[in-house]
């Protein structure tokens, strides 16, 4: 008994046979699809198939750059053996390295707060005195550094050194303590100055100062050259120094606070003169 159905959908025909429907069909083992089978090596062909553009071999070779030298070939640096004779030790944290970010990795200058063209623009500033030149000189005051007074201050140094070392603790002794002295003179008059804008000022203000101690030795045998040049120092970095201390609150009270200036230079001079 047959019986045959067409599709609706498609055009093919197709017969299906129910006559062997319900007999009993012969088991047979299938060994290969059987769970646990093992197939062996022979059963495997390779089969050489042709190369199209789709399916074309990658080829390449990984070169080490010139600049990179790595001690193994996963990056890894080998230890030598001090380094391994600490860990063992349990001290293997003397060994480690700290990897620094790129933003803590900051050049000299700037991780000691050293700027060269503001050092610059302050000498400038405290070599001519005079407003009408132009100068921005409340810059000395309101941002006050370190590094540019003591330089000034190291530079008069050796400018005394010749005959004299032990002057050169006294110089930078008298820099600090009488940085101090001005300081709480200024606040005792009322002025709000603090006492790095005093240290930074006094210093800078040593620089007529260097400048006469090198033009001094020129005019040694004119006693009265000699005086002139040592009182036209003087009176130019005081009046440098005293313009900058004298904040609105001391503009009445300046020649109280010029005073002790002129005499602090005065001894600053006398360091090097040895008078």
């Amino acid at each position: 008994m047959a019986t045959q159905s067409k599709s609706t959908s498609s055009k093919d025909s197709y017969a299906v046979n129910f006559d062997d429907f319900g007999a009993p069909q012969s088991q047979t083992y299938d060994s290969q699809n059987a769970p646990g089978y093992n197939p062996n090596m022979e059963e495997f062909q390779f089969v050489q198939t042709a190369a199209t553009p789709e399916k074309l071999a990658v080829e390449g070779s990984i070169q080490k750059s010139e600049g990179q030298t790595l001690s193994s070939p996963y990056g890894v640096k080998k230890r030598s053996a001090a380094s391994k004779f600490l860990e063992n030790r349990g001290f293997g944290w003397l060994t480690e390295e700290e990897e620094l970010d790129e933003e803590d990795q900051k050049p000299l200058l700037e991780e000691l707060d050293i700027d060269p063209k503001d050092i610059y623009y302050k000498l400038r500033c405290v070599l001519f005195p005079l407003p009408q030149l132009g100068f921005n000189r409340h810059v000395v005051r309101e941002s006050p550094d370190f590094w540019g007074p003591l330089v000034v201050i190291l530079l008069y140094s050796l400018v005394s050194l010749y005959g004299q070392f032990r002057v050169v603790s006294w110089i930078i002794t008298i820099w600090i303590c009488g940085s101090l002295i001005i300081f709480l003179l200024a606040r005792v008059l009322g002025g709000e100055v603090s006492y790095s804008q005093c240290l930074g000022v006094i210093g800078y203000s040593v620089l007529p100062l260097v400048i006469t101690a090198a033009i001094l030795p020129l005019f040694r045998r004119f006693h009265y050259v000699s005086l002139l040049l040592k009182f036209f120092g003087v009176l130019w970095a005081a009046y440098s120094a005293g313009s900058l201390l004298c904040v609105q609150e001391l503009q009445q009270k300046r020649t109280l606070l010029l005073y002790p200036v002129f005499l602090l230079y005065i001894y600053f001079l006398s360091l090097y003169t040895g008078a």
